[in-house]
């Protein structure tokens, strides 16, 4: 049953990404873009590898600070009405421990990144 609804879902996909969006909703997705990319709703999507990586970085640490800041105030609320039960306080400080943790691997992500692709590996295209 699950294969069966997977199959399905794959070939629903595929069908569609085969088809060309100009064909099935009647608008050119290049249209309206300056620099070459994609016209999307998360707005111009870059189609070359220079471009997509300088704009997905920024959008993905973006959304992991939102969802550690978002994580660290849940903890604090979570001190709040804790009520003074040891077990409440000490789930509310590894969940904020667990948000800054998370923060900081990913910040270190980005530093690993440079080192290993730019100043390692050198590889062609990715800007210092």
């Amino acid at each position: 049953m699950v294969r069966r609804k997977l199959l399905s879902f794959l070939i629903m996909v595929t069908t569609f990404f085969s088809m060309s969006l100009k064909t099935v909703l009647g608008v050119d997705p290049f249209e309206g873009c300056t620099n070459g990319g994609v016209n999307t709703a998360l707005g111009c999507i870059p189609v070359t590898m220079q471009s997509f990586v300088s704009w997905l970085l920024p959008m993905l640490f973006g959304i992991a600070g939102g969802i550690s800041f978002l994580l660290m105030m849940y903890g604090f609320i979570l001190i709040t009405v804790s009520g003074g039960d040891e077990k409440k306080v000490q789930g509310a400080k590894e969940t904020i421990t667990s948000a800054i943790i998370g923060l900081i691997v990913s910040i270190f992500g980005l530093f690993i990144f440079r080192l290993i692709a730019i100043n390692i590996l050198q590889i062609p295209g990715i800007n210092k």
